[in-house]
C-alpha cells in the first residue's frame, strides 16, 4: 500500500529506498527535529516538479485506454509511483484488488488455451498459478494482448523477492519479463478517488512457469503443498478460500479456480473456524448518555473519571473500515453499547448485530456502568457470539491486512502480544492508575493459582480470545469477577479480564501461545504524535495501532479531534457496508 501523504513524497521515498535504515536512524539522533522537518518540507515542494510528467502520462493514457473513459472508468497518473497509471475504484480493497488480478489472469491464459492450475503459495494476500515452461509463448502473447485492454503491470521475482523494475505489460521490457522470469508478478494498481490509498502488485497474480524434469513438472520456487506434479495429474474446481486465509470463509461466497487436490485439501495450519469481532463503544457526547452518568458521581481515579476516555471521535467508523479492508474473513460483528449507537450505523447490516449491555448483564442492578473491566467482563454472554473472537475498543485499528493465523492457532489457541510496559513491582496503592491496579489484581490472582509472578502488560491491539476460557475464568474466580462486574466506575479492586487476565490463564492452562505483532501505540496528548502519524500513514507498515487518549486538555479536543479526522480519512478512505449511505444520514 502507499498514500498521497506529503510524508511519502517522491523525493522522500527516493531517500528512505536508497539510505539503509541504520544509517538513517544514526542521522536522525544527530540532526535536530526542526531542521529535518525544514528539509522535509523543502523536499515535498520539489513534488510539484512531477506535475507536468503526470499530465503528460494522463494524456497517454486517455489515448491509449480511451475505452476506459467512455464506459465510465478513470485512470489517475501516480505521484512518487514510477510511471504507474492507477485504475479509480470508489471501493478499492485489497481482497477485491487481489481477485480482479486472478481474474484477469485467468480469464487471460484460458483465452489462450493455456492449462495452469492454481497453487498455495507463500503469500496469503496475492495468487499464484502454475504453468508449463512449453507454454511460455502463450502465456507472453496472452499478456500483451491484456495490455490493451487497462494498464497491467509485470515484475520478475526470484523466490518470494522482487528483481528489477516494475514493467507495462505490452512494453519491451515487459515482453522481455515474460519471456525469461521464472516468475512472473502480473496485476493492476488500484487507487481510491481521492488518491491516498493506493494498492499494488502486493496484491498480485504470480505466474510460475514449472520445468520438465525426469518426466515431472518441477517446481521454479518453494510453495505450501508441493515440490513437482505429473503433467497429467487430474485437476479440480474449488473456491479461493481453500487456498487463502485471507478469503471470506463463512461470510461470502468467493469465485472458484483450477488447482489439483493436494492444494485444495486442508492444512494443518489452516483455520478453519469462524472468527467474530466485538466492539464496546460509548458516545460520550450524548447528553442522556450524560445524564445518567453524571447521577452517579465519577470514578476514584482522575484518568477513570476523565472525560477523553467517553469522547467519540468517530473512530469507530474507520476501525470497522479498517476491519473490513485487511480481515475480510471475519464472520461477524457485535457491537456492545449502552442504548446508543452512531448515527452513521447501518444497523440492518446481517453481519453486524447491536448488543445492549442489559443483554448481557445478569443483574440488572449492575447497570447502568461507565467501567469498561465491568463491561469486559461479560462479553461471553453475547448471544450468537462464536468460540474464537477479537475483542478491539474502537481505538484499534487493523493497519495493513491480515488473516486470522496472526491471531489463532489452527488449534484453537489464541495468540497473545506481550508489550515491553511493566506492571509496576508494588504492592496496591491508593494512588495505582485503573489500569495498574487491574494488573497488581490480575497478578495476585495468577500468583495464588499457578505460582508465578507476571510482569509484563499486554499490547492495545486486537485481542484474540475464546468464550469457553472466558466463561472458565468466571467460575474459577467468582468473587473477584463478581465484583468487578458491579463496579459502576472503575475500581481498585477490578481484575482486567480480556486485555490481560485471560492471556495469563490461557497460557498457564496450555490454551495461548505467546506471538508478535507489528505494532505502534499514539498518544494523542504527546507533542509528536502529529508527525508519527504522518510517518504512519506513508509507511503504512503496522499489522496493528492503536490511537489512545487518557489525560487531554479540554483545550486541546477540538484540536485533535481535527488532527486525527485528517489522518483516519486518509487511511481509510473508502467507506465500510457497516456506514449507512451519506443522503440516509442527513
Amino acid at each position: 500500500m502507499s498514500t498521497g501523504n506529503p510524508e511519502a513524497s517522491a523525493a522522500v521515498g527516493a531517500y528512505r529506498a536508497l539510505v539503509p535504515a541504520g544509517l538513517r536512524r544514526r542521522i536522525a539522533h544527530r540532526i535536530p527535529l526542526r531542521l529535518r522537518m525544514v528539509a522535509k518540507a523543502v523536499l515535498r515542494r520539489l513534488h510539484v516538479f512531477s506535475l507536468a510528467s503526470r499530465l503528460l502520462r494522463g494524456a497517454r493514457a486517455r489515448r491509449r485506454w480511451p475505452h476506459l473513459f467512455r464506459e465510465g472508468e478513470r485512470l489517475a497518473a501516480l505521484a512518487g509511483h514510477g510511471d504507474r497509471i492507477a485504475l479509480v475504484r470508489p471501493t478499492v480493497s485489497p481482497l477485491g484488488l487481489r481477485e480482479a488480478n486472478l481474474e484477469l489472469v485467468v480469464t487471460a491464459l484460458e483465452e489462450a488455451g493455456v492449462d495452469y492450475f492454481a497453487l498455495r503459495g507463500e503469500s496469503d494476500f496475492r495468487s499464484c498459478l502454475a504453468v508449463a515452461e512449453s507454454d511460455r509463448d502463450r502465456v507472453s502473447r496472452a499478456l500483451g494482448r491484456c495490455a490493451a485492454l487497462s494498464p497491467v503491470y509485470l515484475r520478475a521475482c526470484r523466490g518470494e523477492n522482487v528483481q528489477g523494475r516494475t514493467a507495462l505489460a505490452g512494453s519491451r521490457r515487459g515482453g522481455h519479463l515474460a519471456r525469461h522470469a521464472a516468475v512472473l508478478r502480473i496485476g493492476m494498481v488500484w487507487s481510491d478517488p481521492g488518491g491516498s490509498l493506493v494498492l499494488g502488485l502486493e496484491h498480485s497474480c504470480d505466474i510460475e512457469f514449472w520445468q520438465p524434469r525426469d518426466g515431472r513438472l518441477v517446481a521454479p520456487r518453494p510453495n505450501r503443498v508441493m515440490e513437482d506434479i505429473a503433467p497429467g495429474e487430474a485437476r479440480v474446481t474449488a473456491p479461493i478460500s481453500r487456498l487463502t486465509g485471507f478469503a471470506a470463509l463463512h461470510t461470502r461466497r468467493t469465485r472458484s479456480v483450477r488447482t489439483v487436490e493436494a492444494c485444495a485439501a486442508p492444512l494443518p495450519e489452516d483455520v478453519r473456524f469462524p472468527v467474530d469481532v466485538v466492539y464496546t463503544w460509548v458516545d460520550g457526547n450524548d447528553p442522556d448518555w450524560q445524564r445518567r452518568r453524571g447521577a452517579f458521581g465519577g470514578g476514584y481515579h482522575a484518568e477513570a473519571a476523565n472525560a477523553a476516555r467517553y469522547i467519540s471521535r468517530d473512530e469507530l467508523r474507520y476501525s470497522l473500515r479498517a476491519l473490513e479492508q485487511n480481515a475480510p474473513w471475519v464472520r461477524h460483528v457485535y457491537l456492545v453499547t449502552d442504548r446508543q449507537r452512531p448515527a452513521w450505523l447501518n444497523d440492518g447490516h446481517p453481519r453486524l448485530t447491536v448488543v445492549d449491555h442489559s443483554e448481557i448483564f445478569a443483574d440488572p442492578s449492575s447497570l447502568p456502568t461507565f467501567n469498561s473491566h465491568a463491561i469486559e467482563s461479560r462479553l461471553h454472554h453475547i448471544e450468537g457470539l462464536s468460540e474464537h473472537f477479537l475483542y478491539l475498543n474502537d481505538d484499534m485499528f487493523l493497519g495493513r491486512p491480515v488473516t486470522p493465523q496472526d491471531f489463532f492457532l489452527s488449534n484453537g489457541m489464541t495468540r497473545t502480544f506481550f508489550s515491553p510496559s511493566q506492571v509496576p513491582r508494588w504492592g496496591p496503592s491508593h494512588v495505582d492508575r485503573p489500569v495498574d491496579a487491574a494488573g497488581k489484581n490480575n497478578r495476585r490472582l495468577l500468583q495464588e493459582n499457578f505460582g508465578s509472578v507476571i510482569v509484563q502488560k499486554l499490547r492495545h491491539a486486537p485481542y484474540a480470545l475464546r468464550r469457553s476460557v472466558l466463561q472458565e475464568i468466571e467460575e474459577r474466580f467468582p468473587e473477584a469477577h463478581r465484583q468487578t462486574a458491579h463496579s459502576r466506575f472503575r475500581s481498585p479492586t477490578d481484575i482486567s479480564i480480556p486485555s490481560s487476565l485471560y492471556h495469563y490463564y490461557a497460557y498457564f492452562t496450555g490454551r495461548a501461545v505467546p506471538s508478535n505483532i507489528r505494532f505502534a501505540y499514539l498518544d494523542l496528548a504527546r507533542p509528536e504524535v502529529q508527525r508519527r502519524l504522518g510517518i504512519l500513514l506513508a509507511r503504512r507498515d503496522r499489522q496493528a495501532f492503536c490511537i489512545n487518549d487518557t489525560l487531554s486538555d479540554g483545550q486541546d479536543v477540538a484540536r485533535q479531534t481535527a488532527m486525527l479526522g485528517r489522518f483516519l480519512k486518509a487511511y481509510y478512505p473508502v467507506p465500510s457496508p457497516f456506514e449507512r449511505k451519506e443522503a440516509e444520514v442527513r
